[in-house]
């Protein structure tokens, strides 16, 4: 079966053409620019989602007009955490603020003063990046924008919207808004008093594999599709790309080493972790939930270290490479890569990036090594603070950038202590999570949302490498607890 999948990253979007949900017809990417009117802020206007879909579904037509006429469905994965508020016309009345914006600290200590047990009636601790926070800054600094705000709505849901003309969100987005009661996958009529926020400016919900609507037939035309063709309700990106990399029974973990790391595991209760700074929502598979560890800085800590060694990451990778194989990793640097912030197990936005052991001796590739180590170590604490709130781990697999370094994927496997599975088509995760619940939409059946891509590497721990490890983890966990 031939369906769309549509990723909605921050810095661009990637639309696939997908037999089956495992095998990529055509793709198309365009990127999107992210707008930063002050430090620490973080926008994108809505309506270049919309234009980069279009764009991207252009190709596609113009690539594939055949296959066009044989896709069964459409679906969504995209960011989460933007606060989008619409008008009485559903346009949007300011930029959407992304969930890396980190203004509305304040109100997060004042959200927590007002509901102390959010954290475990919603998907985590208050935190600037989350939705609530940023409608209590805006009630506070923008007012006129609030008095004139009659929808809220995430990424993934306007871009349907516009393919659609229908309002709607479903659990995995909604309960990265502190909005929803994460349990019982409801909007939460006092949660919402707490921040000022009429429930009826939210939308509908339904399941993340329902159809949400029909393609309009001015689109359907202008890219060769049926009219109607069912576009589903979608989910977030981290529910997406676990769906995509095979992640839906409890159990199933799949961690992504992109610009960020997270620790996503699929999980058959809701175990929230408040005090550990875990994220958990419902997933985008039925009765099942998602736990997630945050590492806020992974490639992006490795572009760092390129930038300040004055040389590409692939040439710091392959040094850090030769260095790994020297057996002087004792004489490595240890690295804290909190650059913007800890997330789990700590939950410290302000906290700063640590290296420690420099001597003279240190050179880039000892430098980039520590930051391949620190990432790797950081998200073994992500999953420790998850197994301690009582969320199993079963078989781990990696997506995502980090993934093409092979030192990379032994410290996270000797890390671990597990192996690591690296998937085919890792690159279209996200795409691939879409399609599947594009499946479920065109069909009426869940069975497309279980398909496990096949695996093209397996990944051991390193006896070497595990017992550098064991020597270095205690500096390290020192080194968290004192961010």
């Amino acid at each position: 079966m031939l369906t769309i999948g549509i990723d909605l990253g921050t810095s661009g979007i990637k639309a696939v053409l997908m037999e089956d949900a495992t095998r990529a017809v055509a793709q198309a990417v365009r990127p999107v620019a992210v707008s930063i009117p002050q430090v620490g802020w973080s926008e994108q206007d809505p309506d270049l989602w919309v234009g980069a879909v279009w764009a991207c579904l252009d190709d596609l037509a113009e690539a594939q007009p055949d296959a066009m006429a044989a896709v069964a469905g459409i679906g969504l994965s995209g960011q989460m955490l933007a606060a989008l508020v619409l008008g009485p016309d559903l346009r949007p009345l300011r930029p959407a603020m992304l969930w890396n914006d980190q203004r509305a600290i304040a109100e997060c200590a004042e959200l927590l003063a007002a509901v102390p047990d959010i954290g475990s009636r919603t998907n985590g601790t208050p935190d600037p990046g989350i939705t609530a926070p940023k409608l209590l800054w805006l009630a506070r600094h923008e007012p006129a924008v609030m008095a004139r705000a009659r929808m809220l709505l995430l990424t993934k849901d306007y871009v349907r919207l516009a393919l659609t003309g229908e309002v709607a969100s479903e659990a995995t987005d909604a309960g990265g808004t502190q909005l929803l009661d994460c349990r019982s996958g409801q909007w939460d009529a006092g949660l919402c008093a707490a921040i000022g926020w009429d429930p009826e400016h939210l939308p509908p919900l339904i399941t993340s594999w329902g159809a949400a609507g029909g393609l309009r037939p001015a689109l359907a035309r202008r890219w060769g599709l049926r009219p109607g063709t069912p576009v589903a309700a979608g989910a977030g990106d981290n529910m997406g790309s676990t769906l995509g990399a095979g992640g839906a029974r409890p159990g199933d973990a799949v961690v992504t080493v992109g610009t960020s790391a997270v620790a996503c595991l699929v999980d058959a209760a809701f175990h929230p972790g408040p005090e550990v700074a875990i994220l958990t929502s419902a997933h985008a598979a039925p009765e099942c939930f998602l736990s997630m560890g945050v590492v806020m800085a992974a490639t992006a800590a490795l572009d760092w270290t390129a930038r300040i060694a004055g040389t590409t990451v692939a040439d710091l990778a392959a040094r850090a490479e030769a260095f790994a194989n020297t057996g002087r990793i004792a004489e490595a640097p240890l690295f804290l890569p909190c650059l913007n912030g800890i997330r789990t197990p700590t939950n410290r936005p302000g906290a700063t990036g640590q290296m420690t052991g420099l001597h003279p001796g240190v050179d880039a590739a000892m430098l980039a090594y520590a930051t391949m180590e620190g990432v790797a170590l950081q998200i073994e604490s992500c999953i420790m603070a998850q197994q301690a709130v009582g969320v199993a781990v079963g078989d781990v697999v990696a997506v995502g950038g980090g993934t093409r370094s092979p030192l990379w994927m032994r410290l996270l496997a000797s890390a671990l202590d597990r192996p690591v599975a690296l998937p085919e088509g890792a690159d279209f995760a996200g795409p691939g999570g879409a399609a599947r619940l594009a499946i479920a939409a065109a069909t009426g059946s869940t069975d497309a949302l279980y398909i496990k891509p096949p695996t093209r590497a397996v990944i051991d721990p390193d006896p070497m490498l595990a017992a550098h490890l064991a020597a270095r983890k205690e500096r390290f966990q020192a080194l968290v607890r004192r961010a």
